[in-house]
């Protein structure tokens, strides 16, 4: 499926985990997107590969420079650091209630629910994550299932380590198909 025109932002900072960014950042591109970086500051971020820091991602735009108007959707990769870092900052918790409030797409991969719970998003949808984080899913609300990919009215999380082709197969048609209209959870 072609995605062409479409803007998307994958917001990270350092300890992304390195395939949950670089997979669906290539598979995006591939379908036609422009995909931005989104961080706290410009420059880098570094990634975390495994078992160890990986390579370094430039910024392409910062927290203060992006506005969710400029996007067609969210992706959000994992890691434990990336997220944890993230969900103490209220303006990386706006920016993810900008796109839900504006009904736009969100992908969430491995421990990135945690920014979900956070900005308020998982009480009643069906969501997936990491397990180590699936007791916080559920105790924020959420419907937590053990597959490798769900979707609920255009949110799509899946929990890796797992099928990174089927998330982001997955991403890219909710957001071929575009706006989604939400039942209340």
């Amino acid at each position: 499926m072609s995605i062409a025109g479409k803007k998307i932002a994958i917001l990270a900072t350092h300890g992304f985990e390195q395939s949950e960014l670089e997979v669906p950042l290539q598979k995006l591109k591939e379908a036609g997107a422009q995909v931005q970086i989104v961080s706290l500051e410009a420059g880098e971020i570094k990634g975390w590969a495994k078992k160890d820091w990986g390579r370094p991602v430039s910024v392409d735009r910062t927290l203060g420079e992006a506005k969710p108007s400029d996007y067609d959707a969210l992706v959000l990769p994992g890691g434990q650091i990336n997220p944890d870092l993230l969900r103490v900052e209220p303006k990386a918790i706006e920016f993810i209630k900008g796109f839900w409030r504006d009904n736009k797409v969100i992908g969430a991969i491995c421990h990135a629910p945690w920014l979900l719970i956070e900005a308020e998003i998982v009480k009643g949808r069906r969501v997936t994550s990491y397990h180590s984080i699936k007791t916080d899913v559920i105790n924020a609300g959420g419907r937590w299932e053990d597959s490798e990919v769900v979707t609920d009215q255009g949110l799509v999380t899946s929990r890796n380590p797992g099928d990174l082709d089927a998330f982001s197969r997955k991403l890219i048609e909710e957001i071929g198909e575009g706006v989604h209209q939400r039942r209340a959870a």
